[in-house]
């Protein structure tokens, strides 16, 4: 069973107190994209067999979003993070450089 901390409550979750949202930091695209930008917003996601972020809410608990780095392949959990940011914070990606030798961070500009 997944079990993620809440960054805003500090509670320790199992996945059914959380609701899934996908992946984290997708690039948005307003009323001025055009017609390939939107279909790729809507429809390209990653689905990496490893280091995965995510987006999930505390829905039986505080009620808020926050973000996950996770790997898909063994479930380990490498931390959860505020949503309000647009990268994953520095020392998580540390850990997971650490943890996962040649990973390292995209460019989602």
């Amino acid at each position: 069973m997944l079990i993620l901390q809440c960054p805003y409550c500090g509670v320790m979750a199992d996945e059914s107190e959380l609701s899934a949202g996908g992946e984290a930091h997708l690039k948005r695209f307003g009323p001025g994209s055009d017609d390939a930008e939107f279909q790729a917003y809507l429809f390209q996601r990653e689905n990496p067999k490893g280091v995965h972020f995510e987006r999930w809410r505390h829905s039986y608990g505080c009620g808020k979003w926050f973000h996950a780095a996770r790997n898909t392949a063994t479930l380990e959990v490498y931390g959860t993070y505020f949503a309000q940011v647009t990268e994953p914070p520095a020392e998580l990606r540390k850990k997971i450089s650490a943890a996962v030798p040649g990973w390292r961070w995209r460019d989602f500009a």
